[in-house]
């Protein structure tokens, strides 16, 4: 007789060759599934002796990656017997595929359900913004773990039901990291930082152990408040715990630096460990740029290609921030031939930022092309190119991309009819300009900006309306301000002078900014073009005394580097 130990071992041998075959049943049909092999894997599903459980789950979930749910479900009905781990994988798949009605049915026909099968359908739910239905199942749900609160607490916030999140959050039973870092991330979202702020000291208060993620979250929030001493104790906290190698945390790192305009500590956050990672060093080009050193961010820029990392949308897009804001267009033109040679030249926001590139250096060629580039325009793209053309005294063609955003269904804002504006002033489209301005008073979604009212100004000026242009700032809502005042004394130049109201608009000038030097110097010219030499010798003295001086004019070089 065999002993025992041959037994178990023949026993064992035999259970490894059908592990061994369903196991490799289930690779090579995984396999041809995501080769969309549909044909073949049938044939392969159809070879097994029995529809085994590992194999029909392995099967279904390759269908559901593959978005082909129809086989999905044939591979679910064909097998006889169904776990709880098989009909959770098809109602989940169900719903990832957009069919959230046969998830309910499979629900409701699932034998045994558990918290797992529970928790599937009220994210559904939740995804589908059928935030009562969640909540009435959530109330019937025989089991709680801590994983469905979390659900209804992420589903609160995806959904913006801040408030019902945070009640939520106050009432749960038991709360794990997760729980935290959804309550942090969440209000910090929603604007709430400092919310999350308090939210992430209860939690080390309370011992639990934070996570990459929870700290990522902690800094972005004191990013986004400026508290540079918490912000600062993150950091030594994640030093200590040796999370410096997360590529996340480091570039929130260099973000909540940047942002406290600490760009020293940017830097060395970024050097505490090398990462090759286009977030990270994205975050740092942003940083610079958002505190004015450009030739800083564009070195860096310049670094990531020597480097081999690819830049993405974000890169491109700050370091042409950074090239339009130094005048260095040769730079620009340079970055817009690598987002061509990588395709994003179609991406709004990089061909945002060429389009205002081109415009302020007054190639209004380039920036009509590139914002034709642009496949999915939004308002800032109409917006930069109206204003652009506006600048270069190009009235009509400002005129004819707003009509253009018009039939796109776009609303216009505050800042295209101020575009628009100038854009009639710098082209002497004075008539259009009153037409707009009066239907901007009766555009009900735009409420009036000073702004505008400066352009009006600027408007009448122009068209030697100058008493109109006057009663127009006295008679103006609310109280006019230096721009203001600026545009009817600017206006007060030239042939239709009128010294009169030149003198009461610098008075109300020189009321708001005593050391105004743009106002000293207009009144010299208007003085010295009535001959009036006594007063501008007057001029002169005081702006000797405010410690004013006229500006001179000069040109900028920049040199290119490595």
């Amino acid at each position: 007789m065999p002993t025992f130990r041959a037994l178990f071992k023949s026993f064992y041998s035999l259970h490894r060759k059908t592990f061994t075959s369903t196991s490799t049943h289930a690779s090579i049909t995984a396999a041809h599934v995501k080769n969309q092999g549909v044909g073949r894997d049938r044939r392969h599903f159809k070879e097994p002796p029995s529809h085994d459980v590992y194999l029909s789950t392995k099967m279904i979930s390759s269908h559901v990656e593959n978005y082909r749910l129809a086989d999905a479900l044939h591979v679910f009905d064909e097998t006889p017997l169904k776990d709880t781990v098989m009909w959770n994988l098809m109602i989940k798949g169900c719903v990832t595929c957009g069919n959230l009605d046969m998830g309910l049915r499979l629900f409701n026909e699932m034998p045994e359900k558990n918290v797992i099968s529970w928790t599937t359908v009220i994210n559904a739910f939740l995804n589908y913004g059928m935030i009562e239905e969640a909540k009435g199942f959530f109330r019937k749900m025989p089991v709680r773990d801590t994983a469905s609160w979390n659900a209804m607490v992420h589903g609160f916030f995806v959904n913006r039901r801040v408030e019902e999140a945070i009640k939520l959050f106050e009432v749960m039973p038991d709360r794990n990291v997760i729980s935290w870092t959804t309550m942090i991330s969440g209000l910090d979202q929603y604007g709430r930082s400092d919310k999350a702020l308090s939210y992430f000291v209860k939690m080390v208060g309370f011992g639990v152990k934070t996570t990459s993620n929870t700290f990522s979250c902690a800094i972005t929030s004191c990013a986004n408040v400026q508290d540079l001493c918490l912000g600062r104790q993150v950091h030594g906290h994640v030093l200590k715990l040796g999370y410096v190698s997360d590529m996340f945390i480091t570039a929130s790192l260099i973000t909540f630096y940047a942002n406290c305009k600490q760009i020293d500590e940017c830097a060395k956050a970024f050097n505490e460990k090398f990462h090759p990672n286009v977030v990270v060093w994205t975050s740092l080009l942003t940083g610079y740029g958002a505190n004015g050193k450009h030739e800083n961010a564009l070195r860096v820029f310049s670094n990531m290609i020597r480097l081999g990392i690819i830049p993405n949308q974000s890169s491109f897009t700050s370091a042409l921030n950074s090239s339009r804001e130094i005048e260095a267009f040769d730079w620009g033109k340079g970055i817009h031939c690598g987002a061509l040679k990588m395709g994003l030249e179609s991406d709004v926001f990089v061909g945002n930022s060429l389009v205002v590139l081109y415009t302020k250096c007054g190639n209004m060629l380039d920036g009509v092309a590139a914002f034709k580039e642009i496949s999915d325009k939004n308002l800032v793209s109409w917006n930069s190119i109206i204003v652009g053309c506006g600048q270069h005294g190009q009235g009509e063609w400002a005129l004819q991309f707003f009509t253009q955003m018009a039939k796109t269904g776009l609303n216009p804002d505050e800042i295209t009819f101020t575009g628009l504006l100038n854009a009639c002033s710098h082209s002497g489209m004075f008539q259009k300009g009153r037409h707009l301005f009066e239907c901007l008073t009766r555009y009900s979604k735009v409420e009036v900006q000073i702004e505008h009212y400066a352009c009006m100004v600027d408007i009448l000026c122009r068209s030697g309306e100058l008493d109109e242009a006057e009663r127009l700032v006295k008679k103006m809502p609310m109280e006019a301000n230096l721009s203001v005042w600026l545009a009817l004394l600017s206006g007060c130049r030239g042939p239709q002078a009128d010294m009169e109201i030149a003198e009461r608009a610098a008075k109300r000038i020189f009321c708001i900014d005593p050391n105004c030097g743009a106002a000293y110097v207009l009144m010299s010219n208007i003085y010295a073009s009535a001959g009036k030499w006594n007063e501008v010798a007057r001029i002169r003295r005081k702006m000797k005394e405010v410690g004013t001086v006229k500006q001179p004019g000069y040109s900028e070089a920049f040199v290119c580097f490595g």
